[in-house]
Order: C-alpha cells, then sequence, then structure tokens
C-alpha cells in the first residue's frame, strides 16, 4: 500500500488537531510535541501537521508518497533518475518522529516531494537534509539543500 502525504505548516496545532479530527472523523495516529500526523485509509492519505510561527497563516511544507519498505524506495530513487530528475537520498535519517529511507526531488514550482518509508518511531522531529535545524521536513530548507 502507498499513498500520498501531505504536511502543513500551521500556526494552531491544537486547534489544526480539532478541525482535521472533524473533517476526517478520526483521531491523529501520532502526537508529539509541535507535530501531528493522521494516517488516513480512506481516502489514502497521510496529513502530517507541523507546528510553524504564531500567527503564521498555514502552508504547504512538502509533499510525500508513503511506501512499505526501502526497496520501494530505492526503485523509485531509480525511476527519478532515470527520468532525469535531480535526486537527494537520505538513509536511516530521523524525520517526523520516525526513522526513515527517502528520496527527494523538487517539482517545477519548488515543491519538494519525498518517497520515503517509515522503518521505526523516533524520539525526535528530526533534522533537515543538511542535519542542521530543527526540522526534517521540506519547505524551502530542504529543497535548498538537497539542490533539487
Amino acid at each position: 500500500m502507498s499513498r500520498v502525504q501531505l504536511a502543513l505548516r500551521v500556526a494552531d496545532l491544537e486547534g489544526s488537531i480539532a478541525f482535521y479530527a472533524k473533517l476526517f472523523g478520526v483521531e491523529p495516529a501520532k502526537r508529539r510535541p509541535g507535530y501531528a500526523n493522521f494516517a488516513l485509509t480512506e481516502p489514502p492519505l497521510k496529513l502530517v501537521l507541523i507546528e510553524g510561527a504564531v500567527g503564521e497563516e498555514t502552508r504547504l511544507d512538502h509533499l510525500g508518497v508513503e511506501v512499505d519498505t526501502t526497496e520501494q524506495v530505492t526503485t523509485a530513487t531509480e525511476r527519478l533518475k532515470g527520468a532525469g530528475l535531480a535526486t537527494f537520498e537520505e538513509s536511516d535519517t530521523s524525520c517526523c518522529y520516525a526513522l526513515q529511507d527517502k528520496v527527494w526531488v523538487t517539482g517545477p514550482g519548488r515543491e519538494p516531494w519525498d518517497v520515503y518509508v517509515v522503518k521505526a518511531d523516533a524520539e525526535t522531529l528530526g533534522k533537515n537534509a543538511t542535519g542542521s535545524g530543527d526540522a526534517c521536513c521540506g519547505g524551502e530548507r530542504t529543497a535548498a539543500a538537497c539542490g533539487c
């Protein structure tokens, strides 16, 4: 099974959690400081909420495709490279409170996409693609860091 991921940076994490719980009729699958995700089966979607700055409007952080295995990430990496896209690969990285293998690409509008597998839970939100900062997820930092 694979599903699309939509990661949003939100100023009001608790208000956003309450809204999306009502919208989808389910509680978050994971909640950590500054972070929550909804793992929906219908529609197949992983909605990630990342706490942003107070007063900041909700914005797209990044997009992704969650897959089941590292082999699927490797296959996606080879396919993306074969299609002439610049990729940035990360293995055993802590991101979104999970240990992941992933590959990043950036769309024509500078929107960051990752294809990733969750291998285990992690204790921290993670780092950006350069290993610095307090967030691993997309946005301008990851897109610029990976050269995509």
